[in-house]
């Protein structure tokens, strides 16, 4: 059955659980009040997205293996947007591979969408509509279709959404979402097939090893607080390499985005605890806070409230995200 929804959100962990078609955890990497915008459309097959976000954010996102997906800037006006460490501009789509893993990084007021298939879909709609089977590359890989068959996309891309947020009950409609379902499919297989479509580039496949064994480090030890040397060697790389790669890839050295995913990790745990049975303590050295005043004081510059209303507020009545300066804290608290 046909479906679309348009949601607000003032929390990046709400924001990132919506998203569909991959596993996404956000970071966000500059201050101001974390507003988002996210419009979903499930049609008969395909999936759609389209979103934008106030603040710059570091993304890690996993694709879901059961879905082939393309990605790609809404926003001529966006100051820069990063996938991997390659820089992508209004035109470009990003091909992603199934169960591929990257990184985003972005301006403020980031716009951004995405469609999907299975990739049975996918390979079964290039073969009406071009002859062959189209399948997800082996790597992810960032094209320039022709200016011309992009731009059609994305007008058919924003008028889905458009109609999504004015008129959803046209856009339910069974035969309404075939016909507009067909017209999107139709627009990306042309992109992705077209002889003129050149490929921009493709991350190395040995930095994004690094970056994936990183991140998979970062989730098995997610609430303790871990050291350059220590990850370095986990993950086999040196001190100067990882920094290389951390800020191709994140923007920032890795001691910063270590810290930052522990701080937003402390104020999700104190967001969902139930303040009669948890403490602010107990939730600081969970996620290596060891000194307790310096974790208060730098919350509070970085969430605009301390740990302890966070904890003791109820879960509807929570503020918006909101990110103060914070770049002079890391050091003290990490």
């Amino acid at each position: 059955m046909p479906s679309s929804t348009v949601r607000t959100f003032n929390d990046p962990y709400e924001y990132q659980s919506s998203i569909r078609a991959s596993d996404v955890k956000i970071v966000v990497t500059e201050p101001g009040e974390f507003r988002a915008e996210l419009t979903r459309i499930d049609l008969h097959r395909l999936w759609m997205q389209r979103s934008r976000i106030s603040l710059p954010i570091v993304a890690h996102s996993v694709i879901h293996k059961s879905r082939s997906a393309i990605l790609f800037p809404t926003n001529p006006e966006q100051t820069f947007m990063y996938q991997s460490g390659i820089e992508l501009s209004y035109g470009d789509m990003v091909f992603n591979s199934l169960g591929g893993e990257l990184h985003i990084r972005s301006s403020p007021r980031l716009h951004w969408g995405s469609m999907s298939l299975d990739p049975e879909d996918l390979a079964a709609a290039g073969r009406a509509l071009v002859g062959h089977d189209v399948i997800a590359p082996a790597t992810v890989h960032v094209a320039r279709p022709p200016p011309h068959l992009m731009s059609r996309l994305l007008n058919l891309h924003s008028a889905a959404a458009h109609l999504a947020a004015t008129a959803p009950d046209i856009l339910a409609h069974p035969e309404v979402a075939r016909a507009v379902e067909q017209q999107l499919v139709r627009a990306m297989i042309a992109c992705l097939t077209d002889p003129a479509t050149e490929e921009s580039s493709r991350p190395s496949r040995k930095r994004l090893a690094v970056m994936r064994r990183l991140e998979q480090l970062l989730e098995a030890n997610q609430h303790e607080p871990l050291y350059l040397s220590e990850v370095c060697a986990a993950i086999g790389v040196t001190d100067r390499t990882l920094r290389q790669h951390c800020q191709e890839h994140l923007g920032m050295s890795p001691h910063r985005y270590l810290w930052l995913r522990r701080m937003h990790l402390a104020r999700r745990a104190l967001a969902l605890a139930d303040g009669t049975k948890s403490t602010v303590t107990e939730i600081a050295n969970d996620h290596g806070f060891g000194e307790l005043g310096r974790f208060a004081v730098s919350y509070r510059q970085i969430f605009g409230e301390s740990p302890s209303a966070t904890l003791r507020r109820p879960p509807g009545a929570r503020p918006a995200f909101r990110i103060g300066q914070f770049d002079d804290l890391i050091s003290v608290c990490a």
